[in-house]
């Protein structure tokens, strides 16, 4: 695992399409440097409580909701792996609960991440979209090299290239 610059790629997945299309192109670094992938789902439980704190949740609104994420992060991890599973790729899934940024922060720090991966951030026009601004926060504060993937035609054509 000597041979790139990454040792340890983490890809950090939401659900959007832009983060499906940067872990296409995570699986086609982890191939090109030899490196070991991590997926990372995080379910935003203070996002959660925010929304609980603010009534515009009820107790058990919000602990069904929470449910509901959490078995959209089993799906979308299901698919990185069926992903990399159909590149030869190994990858670990990794499913918390928390505030995005300060959890994708404290896996990079836990873990040694060399380079985190994550899909392109969608601008964040009003305070109540601040929630979806998380991945941006994970960009500034991350503790190692970030990568931005854009120009999903192009990651699908390098995707799609790989044996």
């Amino acid at each position: 695992m000597d041979s790139g610059p990454f040792k340890k790629i983490l890809v950090h997945v939401d659900g959007s399409e832009n983060s499906i299309t940067a872990v296409q192109f995570a699986i086609c670094l982890t191939r090109l440097f030899d490196a070991e992938l991590t997926a990372i789902y995080v379910v935003n439980t203070r996002a959660l409580k925010d929304l609980l704190k603010a009534h515009i949740f009820i107790e058990s609104e919000e602990q069904e909701y929470q449910r509901d994420l959490e078995s959209d992060s089993e799906r979308y991890l299901d698919h990185a792996r069926d992903l990399a599973r159909s590149k030869g790729v190994a990858i670990e899934t990794v499913c918390r609960n928390g505030t995005v940024h300060q959890e994708i922060r404290d896996y990079i720090a836990e873990n040694d991440i060399g380079l985190l991966v994550l899909g392109e951030i969608e601008y964040v026009r009003h305070r109540r979209d601040e929630m979806y601004g998380e991945a941006e926060m994970a960009l500034h504060r991350a503790g190692c090299s970030v990568l931005v993937v854009k120009d999903e035609e192009r990651v699908w054509e390098q995707f799609d290239a790989l044996a």
